[in-house]
């Protein structure tokens, strides 16, 4: 942290003090005492060039604070989606190569990252077979998320949906009928980004 700005410490504490209540970029401009918010987002892409601070696109309060810069480029373990055992996990698996990713293209630590590549045609149009999935290791996630998971002793991509305590697996090519999970289900991470076959 020696090598960034004295506002932009001050800012990363901020971030960190206020991670469960994110606080407003006016609100930022305030307890930074300065003069626009321009000035803050400024600050914060600095951050993010830096390798400090994660930011969903989507939800500029949904942030990660990294205790250490990223590296600009990591390499992300791709898994197979092949038959698992019983206990076993796709994570547990044979790596089947490690691929370069930007981390600037994640919204959260390159750490939790691991890729798949897509099999079949059940989540098209979203998921073309050959793409690689990149997915963050999570085993609980909000209902309608694209997961990786193990079900039936097989790796899986599916929107998982749960309500009563059952969980209802679906594919987004409608040719193919949602079921049940089964007793083995788990969820392996969260689908976070597509890249396209070549």
């Amino acid at each position: 942290m020696a090598n960034l700005h004295p506002t932009q410490q001050k800012l990363l504490q901020l971030l960190e003090d206020n991670i469960d209540d994110p606080l407003t970029v006016r609100e930022l401009q305030d307890r930074l005492g300065l003069s626009s918010p321009s000035l803050v987002a400024h600050h914060v892409q600095q951050l993010e060039k830096r390798g400090y601070l994660k930011r969903n696109p989507d939800n500029p309060q949904d942030y990660h604070l990294l205790k250490a810069p990223e590296r600009p480029v990591a390499t992300l373990n791709l898994y197979g989606l092949a038959q698992c055992g019983p206990e076993g996990s796709i994570l547990d698996g044979a790596v089947l190569d490690r691929i370069p990713i930007a981390t600037r293209l994640l919204s959260f630590p390159a750490s939790e990252a691991f890729l798949v590549k897509a099999r079949g045609d059940s989540m098209e149009p979203l998921i073309k077979e050959g793409a690689l999935v990149i997915a963050r290791k999570t085993s609980v996630v909000d209902n309608g998320r694209v997961v990786v998971c193990v079900n039936g002793g097989e790796a899986l991509i599916k929107r998982f949906h749960k309500t009563d305590g059952n969980v209802l697996l679906e594919s987004l090519n409608k040719e193919y009928a949602p079921f049940m999970a089964q007793d083995d289900f788990r969820i392996e991470g969260e689908v976070k980004g597509i890249i396209a076959p070549v």
